[in-house]
């Protein structure tokens, strides 16, 4: 049962800044401050969901806690794609704080924000940005991840560019994208190669393959470091 609260409670954490995404780019304008409340509104309640799912978890404190649900997206012959979620402890330690500095910027928005033009489109572009982030804590895949990845790459290309007007705001952009692409292009290649040694991409069926000798030197040592180029290219 608390299994089963959790992976609910994630899976609300993820999708509430979505949701008001969704509706202010289709209702931002009718609706009162430009939906800026209704944003703030929905990163907030995340920010108690992950604060009782870190109750949770550390109240009776297991250093192997972890649950997971996948389920089978594409199957083709032996290669499977079954996306998932999961929640361990380090997930609901970086819930937590995803979410809390998600708030905190989304307050001190309210304010600095205020009477721009794209008022409601920047708070928009801001919980796309915070979905994405989560989705990145909560997947249990390198499938998952690259999708979250990218996804967080499209919002903050959105975030820099809000005063596209600006050529300073728009080269900037056009500067992140594209290293971004490059970082990118690369994480894509190492995931590649483990899914091509082990046909898999879940974490933990990766990670069993490498203690199992699946993916050995050099294509481990190169998996790794184009992954990691990912992340610099991030940041």
């Amino acid at each position: 049962m608390l299994v089963d609260t959790i992976l609910i409670q994630a899976v609300a954490i993820v999708l509430l800044p979505l949701a008001a995404f969704t509706i202010l780019i289709f209702f931002g304008k009718r609706l009162p401050r430009q939906g800026d409340w209704l944003m703030t509104g929905a990163i907030a309640v995340s920010l108690l969901l992950s604060i009782i799912i870190l109750g949770q978890v550390f109240r009776t404190y297991d250093p192997n806690f972890r649950v997971a649900q996948s389920f089978e997206w594409i199957s083709i012959g032996s290669i499977n794609i079954t996306p998932g979620l999961a929640v361990d402890n380090l997930t609901a330690v970086m819930l937590f704080v995803v979410t809390l500095i998600s708030t905190l910027v989304y307050l001190f928005s309210i304010g600095y924000m205020e009477g721009d033009v794209r008022y409601g489109r920047y708070f928009a572009y801001l919980g796309f940005f915070s979905f994405s982030m989560l989705g990145l804590v909560v997947v249990d895949s390198f499938f998952g991840i690259y999708i979250f990845w990218e996804l967080v790459g499209v919002s903050s290309y959105l975030l820099i560019g809000h005063w596209y007007e600006k050529d300073s705001a728009s080269d900037a952009a056009k500067k992140a994208f594209l290293v971004n692409r490059i970082g990118d292009i690369g994480m894509l290649i190492g995931i590649m190669i483990i899914f091509a040694h082990l046909g898999t991409f879940n974490y933990q069926e990766v990670f069993s393959g490498i203690a199992g000798g699946g993916l050995l030197d050099p294509w481990l040592t190169a998996a790794g470091v184009l992954v990691f180029l990912g992340a610099i290219g991030k940041s």
